[in-house]
């Protein structure tokens, strides 16, 4: 948001296809995301086209590592069972600004050493 996002748009991020507040840049981004997140999903080379028309190749190296950065936090958070920290509301999910109550455990509190 830092970079001037407004909370209403982060909020239609799960529902970005839907949405028409994503620019066309801004679709081929989340597109990619999803092609290198969903198990069996392939990005293709229509796709990879689409971004080369709107990111240099540093740009995509780095958008490539930011996405390969959260999806490896993600695997691993799920190992470690770390608990959301209600940073991120999801559409059918429950979050601390609705009343949840998100873990502040650390990954080494989840799993002491030599427990389980």
């Amino acid at each position: 948001m830092q970079a001037g996002a407004d909370e209403e748009k982060i909020r239609e991020v799960p529902t970005w296809r839907d949405s028409g507040r994503f620019s066309a840049m801004e679709r081929a981004a989340l597109e990619y995301a999803e092609a290198m997140t969903i198990t069996g999903q392939r990005v293709s080379d229509e796709l990879f086209a689409r971004l080369r028309s709107f990111f240099d190749e540093a740009q995509i190296v780095e958008l490539t590592a930011a996405v390969a950065l959260e999806n490896f936090r993600s695997k691993a958070n799920v190992a470690l069972q770390v608990q959301a920290q209600g940073f991120c509301a999801l559409p059918g999910l429950q979050n601390a600004a609705e009343g949840g109550s998100p873990s502040t455990e650390s990954a080494t509190q989840a799993h002491p050493a030599g427990s389980g």
